[in-house]
C-alpha cells in the first residue's frame, strides 16, 4: 500500500514537472497553430499588417518588437512602422528623435506620449531609430476626436485649413456596416441618445479614417506597412483596416488579433472568438504594465 502511495506521488510530480508553461500562441484563420519564423515568413507577403493589441499586456509589446525585428531582417529592411499611439502633428517631434535631434527627455517634453510609452513603446520607436526606419505618427490629435463626440462630426467643419490636415478628408463616411461599430454601440445601451451614441461612434470613425488615410500616404512600393493598434482598430477586419478597404480595395493585408485565454494550452477560445488572418492567444493573467 505504501509503495502504490509513493508511486502516485511521483507520478504526481513527474506531470507537474513536466508542464509548460505557454506565454503566447499564434493561430491562423483555421484554428491551426502557426509557429514565429512561419508567421513572419507569410506576414512578409503583404502590403500592411495591422499588430493589434491589448494596451497593457506585456507579452503582447514583446512580441510586436519580436516580430518587427523578424520582418525587418526577412525583408531586408523594407518595412515601416506607424501607430495609434502617436497622433499626426506630433510626427515632426517623433521624426526629431529618430533623426538624433532630440534625446528622450526632450521627446517626452515636447510629444503627447502615453503613459506606458516607455515600457511598451519606446522599444519599437528605438529600433526604427536604430535601423534608420520610418515611424509614421498616423492617429488623429485627440482633441478632435474629443471634439466629435461632444458636438457631432459636422463640427470638424468649422476647423482651420491646417487643422484639417491632421485628420482624414471630410466629410468622414459612417456607417454601422463597419464591423465593430454596432458592438460599440449595443454597450452604449439602449437608452442612450441616438445622437450620443452616433457621436461617439462618428469619433471612432475619425480615428479609424485618419489613421487609415496615414497608412495610404505613407506606404511604399515593395515595403511592409506595419501598424500597431489596439485589437479594437482592426478586429473583425473592422475599423483601419475597412477604411483602407473603401480606397484600395487590391492591397494585401493582414490582420492579427489577440485574445486571453484561461486555458494554459492556450487553445483557441470556444465563445466569443472571431478569427482574422493571425490570432495571438496570451494567458488571462500575463503581467500587465498598468
Amino acid at each position: 500500500m505504501k509503495n502504490i502511495f509513493i508511486a502516485v506521488l511521483l507520478a504526481g510530480f513527474c506531470s507537474l514537472s513536466g508542464q509548460d508553461f505557454k506565454a503566447y500562441q499564434f493561430y491562423d484563420k483555421k484554428g491551426k497553430e502557426v509557429k514565429a519564423d512561419k508567421l513572419i515568413k507569410e506576414l512578409a507577403e503583404y502590403d500592411v499588417v495591422f499588430f493589434g493589441e491589448n494596451h497593457n499586456s506585456s507579452i503582447n509589446h514583446w512580441l510586436q518588437l519580436k516580430v518587427t525585428e523578424g520582418l525587418f531582417q526577412k525583408k531586408n529592411g523594407q518595412i515601416i512602422l506607424g501607430a495609434e499611439m502617436f497622433e499626426r502633428d506630433n510626427q515632426d517631434q517623433l521624426n526629431q528623435y529618430l533623426n538624433g535631434k532630440f534625446d528622450a527627455k526632450t521627446l517626452k517634453d515636447s510629444a503627447r506620449l502615453w503613459n506606458n510609452y516607455a515600457t511598451d513603446y519606446k522599444p519599437i520607436v528605438d529600433f526604427a531609430k536604430t535601423k534608420k526606419l520610418s515611424f509614421i505618427a498616423t492617429n488623429i490629435p485627440r482633441r478632435y476626436a474629443s471634439q466629435t463626440a461632444k458636438e457631432g462630426l459636422e463640427s470638424l467643419n468649422t476647423l482651420s485649413d491646417k487643422e484639417k490636415a491632421y485628420i482624414a478628408q471630410l466629410p468622414i463616411k459612417v456607417t454601422l456596416d463597419t464591423p465593430g461599430y454596432q458592438e460599440m454601440k449595443a454597450m452604449m445601451g439602449d437608452h442612450a441618445e441616438g445622437t450620443k451614441v452616433m457621436n461617439f461612434i462618428s469619433a471612432q470613425a475619425t480615428k479609424d479614417a485618419t489613421m487609415a488615410e496615414s497608412i495610404l500616404k505613407s506606404m511604399q512600393a515593395g515595403k511592409t506597412f506595419i501598424h500597431y493598434n489596439g485589437n479594437y482598430h482592426s478586429k473583425e477586419f473592422g475599423g483601419i483596416y475597412w477604411y483602407i478597404k473603401q480606397k484600395n480595395p487590391n492591397l494585401k493585408m493582414a490582420v492579427i488579433s489577440v485574445f486571453e485565454s484561461e486555458d494554459p494550452e492556450l487553445k483557441v477560445p470556444a465563445k466569443e472568438y472571431i478569427p482574422t488572418d493571425f490570432n495571438l492567444i496570451i494567458p488571462a493573467d500575463m503581467t500587465k504594465t498598468f
